[in-house]
């Protein structure tokens, strides 16, 4: 098969604080190249940008490391409740989930949910489709994540939101926090797909929602597909996946779009960020917060940007 286009490809694992030292870093860069290359492995022998993404979610959600499916934070009365969405570049499709409990992978019904009618549900409705589906009841909770919720019920959750990436030498003192995760890929056909997946911030308010089933931190048209990560409220106050694609679509580039959004972001004093792709093949990031936990294939190697310094960050890669 002639490839017609060079696939590119994206994740993020969270958004927040510095990762506490070298074994934090290498520790998620190890778990993000892994998904790097198995993802890009399948863009290359030409599977749909569509399965590609859903693929890739479905590995971060698995990885106990990172706050989506297995590992997702609990929320303030000791629940877990996820939220997914998944946006389809080529027909401008959103499907999503929000508030579902007891399934291993909250994106597989987001996909499911591509050719409904109704395309976004919420928790009730969301458990009934697992049902349909006869997907199977799964617990999601980790020992990490249960210590993190005991310890911050006993200081009354002084804390705003849980740790983003669990691991046993951070739980303690993790300020790392914010987490979501996300690819975003160009496949052989220049389609654009992008899928988000969360826990939730940690300890919120029961009902609350994320933007990750939003097209404020998860969304796509042909020209460019974004995923974000953060404070969810920040994310959704700056409409930011809408706004970058929206930007680019009307014929910025993207390292403009996104430059032009992180700015304002900063001005506003938000706390996120967010990864990218456009039709170009172009690949670009950008934070507010101290660290950004993304990982990306140019088509010639693997790059991450665990290690940018503090502050608002945009780069990109063009081709």
């Amino acid at each position: 098969m002639k490839t017609q286009v060079q696939p590119k490809l994206i994740i993020h694992g969270g958004a927040g604080s510095s990762l506490h030292g070298k074994g934090g870093v290498e520790a998620v860069r190890h778990s993000l190249y892994k998904v790097i290359e198995e993802v890009y492995s399948l863009l290359l022998s030409g599977v749909t940008a569509k399965e590609v993404v859903v693929r890739g979610c479905q590995m971060l959600e698995d990885d106990p490391r990172f706050n989506a499916g297995t590992g997702s934070v609990l929320q303030s009365d000791g629940q877990i409740r996820m939220s997914a969405a998944l946006m389809d570049g080529s027909t401008q499709s959103f499907s999503g989930v929000i508030n579902v409990s007891r399934v291993k992978n909250p994106i597989d019904l987001a996909k499911a949910l591509q050719s409904s009618p109704d395309r976004v549900l919420s928790d009730y409705g969301a458990a009934e489709l697992a049902r349909e589906l006869q997907i199977p009841s799964y617990n999601a909770l980790t020992d990490l994540r249960l210590q993190e919720w005991i310890q911050q019920r006993q200081q009354n959750f002084k804390r705003a939101m849980a740790g983003v990436v669990a691991e046993p030498e951070l739980v303690e003192t993790s300020s790392a926090r914010r987490g979501t995760i996300g690819v975003v890929a160009l496949d052989t056909e220049g389609q654009i797909v992008v899928g988000t997946s969360t826990g939730g911030k940690g300890f919120e308010r029961i009902g609350r929602v994320s933007d990750s089933a939003m097209p404020a931190g998860n969304y796509a048209t042909k020209y460019a597909g974004v995923s974000c990560t953060g404070i969810g409220e920040d994310i959704i106050d700056e409409c930011l996946a809408a706004r970058i694609v929206v930007r680019v679509t009307d014929g910025m580039s993207l390292k403009e779009a996104m430059k032009r959004s992180f700015a304002e972001a900063h001005e506003n004093k938000r706390d996120f960020g967010a990864i990218a792709l456009d039709a170009s093949g172009a690949i670009a990031w950008g934070k507010t917060s101290q660290a950004l936990l993304a990982a990306f294939h140019d088509g010639e190697k693997i790059g991450d940007t665990l290690e940018l310094p503090e502050g608002t960050e945009v780069g990109c890669v063009e081709n």
